[in-house]
């Protein structure tokens, strides 16, 4: 068994010089995020290198970059809140299911931790002033001057879609930044895949436990599938053809989109590219 401080011996003996607060404010700058700027984040904490501070120096170093004027979001996913015949990272027996359907908690935006998102948004979203939207498995959090616009509206069974918060993204002409993950990390593509509308494409068995009416209730639904496999190949694609270079934010190899301009990329990558059978497959 690996202690955490055993993991966090090998990140400052890999680190070159601790990270602080400006270094992360300049490399932003650098990196071309502005004042008044929306902007989604998505990282690996890791991959910065030792931060003194950690995620609240991180989150204040990007509040600052895009000032009060601007939104900074993070995915704030609980998938642990889900129908557990679906789940795969990892799967559990079949003889929980129903255990785990009559007795995981109700989410609460409040309170529901996130699972799979990592220490920054974890941290995020307990913030004061972020604002959760209200979705059992799929949510967002949003601080700044549009927050409240970019979660007020986000249907259980339309987690990507054109009442969701990308949505507003999309409409708010948002900045996509990657820091030091894989290109198939981006939230924002999962918009594409519903403009792009492509036929024969599956739904499937959705569910979580909600609050309705000031009671928990296990909620089920039919949703679209949703699939990340390709998203890395339309990034890298789309990079290459704009001639895009990554940017370095700390140690972190990173990336920057218009979310707008990738999305657009991405709906006519997928409808050349992606094609599902009549059984759902592609």
């Amino acid at each position: 068994m690996i202690e955490p401080w055993e993991s966090e011996g090998k990140l400052v003996e890999a680190t070159k010089e601790p990270i602080i607060k400006k270094r992360l404010v300049e490399d932003l700058r650098k990196a071309g995020i502005k004042k008044g700027d929306t902007v989604i984040f998505h990282s690996s904490m890791k991959s910065i290198g030792w931060i003194v501070g950690g995620p609240v120096t991180v989150i204040s170093a990007l509040m600052e970059a895009v000032s009060e004027e601007g939104t900074l979001v993070m995915p704030t996913q609980s998938g642990d809140n889900e129908e557990p015949a679906n789940w795969k990272r990892p799967a559990v027996p079949k003889s929980w299911w129903q255990i785990i359907r009559e007795e995981t908690p109700p989410f609460d935006p409040e309170i529901t931790p996130t699972r799979g998102m990592g220490r920054i948004p974890e941290t995020f979203r307990k913030y004061p002033n972020v604002s959760r939207s209200n979705h059992p498995t799929a949510s967002f959090g949003a601080w700044g001057k549009k927050a409240q616009l970019v979660v007020e509206t986000h249907p259980y069974d339309d987690p990507f879609g054109e009442n969701s918060p990308l949505a507003k993204l999309y409409q708010l002409n948002a900045k996509i930044l990657l820091v030091g993950i894989e290109l198939e990390s981006i939230t924002s593509l999962h918009y594409a895949e519903y403009k792009a509308d492509l036929p024969n494409r599956p739904e499937e068995n959705r569910a979580a436990a909600i609050l309705e009416n000031g009671k928990r209730v296990w909620k089920t639904w039919k949703g679209q599938e949703f699939s990340d496999e390709d998203f890395h190949k339309i990034a890298a694609d789309f990079e290459e053809k704009e001639g895009l270079s990554p940017v370095y934010i700390g140690q972190a190899e990173s990336h920057i989109f218009s979310m707008k301009d990738l999305v657009d990329y991405g709906v006519d990558w997928l409808r050349k590219n992606r094609h599902y059978e009549i059984n759902g497959s592609f």
